[in-house]
């Protein structure tokens, strides 16, 4: 049996015990409200012009939208194109693609694609967050649907959002959501709660980055494990912390304690996955409580770190139990979880 690591949060400072059975602690501290959530970042796309574009692209992009002619294209006669694709515009994917590229955040403007009154468009994330159009600082209400537009994204691939990272798909725009979330190129943030550390990269360096700068955290093999958190009375917010290898993988077990108000305080205990969302789904983990004939067991499925711990607390996608509960199964301050990893 080895022990978890204990963080413990006050002040931003790190000090290190030793504890029996050779196993090492750390604790770190921080404050003790609840820390906020992570997220992938997203890059820019470089290239061309944003709002610009060749005569052939708007030759194009009225065609898509189903517009006879183009003033200034150099033809007065009416163009018929039967449908707009890769194939039928080989060279001026690209080009058309960066005439999506929100002025603000640089990503791409995607369907219900809006439009102020000056024909300027912004993507609806940046749109909320706007008061007027950054390009020329009208209104940008009333709402006005740019159909054209969406006409042309339609039949456009837009490449991911993490294509600088490595990632070589373009999809359609309906597409990029689902595949954004589990890119395998997305960047991570460092999974452990309740840290300061500002860490991000690619999901195979998450584990070399916790084995070189967070030594402490214990790792145990096999799929059934007892997690023993130690000295639960602690005072004040505190995370106990335990790495857990099997069937290929690594997860990350998490005990942690929050005081939701004076004198009641609550544990909350969650297994996450060091991989994407999608290769969460194949596993299920089983969290027990034991001991003085009693039992209490809760079974789910493992979060991705993606999520991140504060996601299933938020949810209550977790096991949940007060002070009074956790004392019926604490031996002298000590609390044993058995965790039991199995594959779907």
């Amino acid at each position: 049996m080895l022990l978890g690591a204990i963080v413990e949060r006050s002040e931003y400072a790190w000090q290190f015990q030793g504890i029996s059975k050779g196993v090492e602690l750390f604790a770190m501290s921080r404050p003790s409200s609840a820390g906020g959530g992570s997220g992938g970042l997203g890059a820019g796309k470089a290239g061309g012009g944003k709002h610009g574009g060749s005569g052939a692209a708007a030759a194009a992009v009225a065609a898509a939208a189903g517009v006879g002619s183009v003033p200034g294209s150099g033809s007065g006669a009416p163009c018929s194109v039967a449908s707009l694709t890769p194939a039928n515009l080989p060279g001026q994917a690209s080009e058309l693609t960066a005439l999506f590229e929100c002025p603000v955040c640089f990503d791409y403007v995607l369907p219900p694609i809006l439009q102020c009154q000056a024909g300027h468009l912004v993507c609806n994330q940046c749109r909320q967050k706007l008061s007027c159009c950054p390009t020329c600082r009208g209104p940008l209400t009333p709402s006005i649907r740019n159909l054209a537009m969406e006409k042309v994204a339609s039949n456009l691939p837009f490449p991911c959002k993490y294509s600088s990272a490595g990632c070589g798909l373009s999809l359609h725009h309906s597409e990029k959501p689902e595949h954004e979330e589990v890119c395998e190129f997305r960047p991570y943030t460092c999974p452990c709660p309740g840290a300061t550390c500002k860490w991000h990269g690619s999901l195979e360096a998450v584990m070399p980055h916790l084995m070189h700068t967070h030594k402490s955290i214990t790792t145990l093999q096999g799929e059934d494990i007892v997690f023993l958190a130690t000295d639960i009375n602690l005072p004040g917010a505190v995370d106990w912390v335990m790495m857990q290898s099997c069937f290929s993988h690594h997860f990350m077990l998490v005990l942690e304690k929050q005081e939701k108000y004076e004198g009641h305080q609550q544990f909350f205990a969650v297994v996450l996955l060091i991989g994407t969302r999608k290769q969460a789904e194949n596993f299920a983990y089983r969290l027990e409580l034991n001991g003085n004939r009693r039992r209490l067991t809760w079974e789910a499925t493992p979060r991705s770190i993606h999520d991140g711990v504060a996601a299933a607390i938020l949810n209550s996608d977790c096991l949940v139990f007060d002070t009074s509960i956790a004392h019926l199964f604490a031996d002298n301050g000590n609390l044993g979880i058995n965790v039991t990893i199995s594959m779907c």
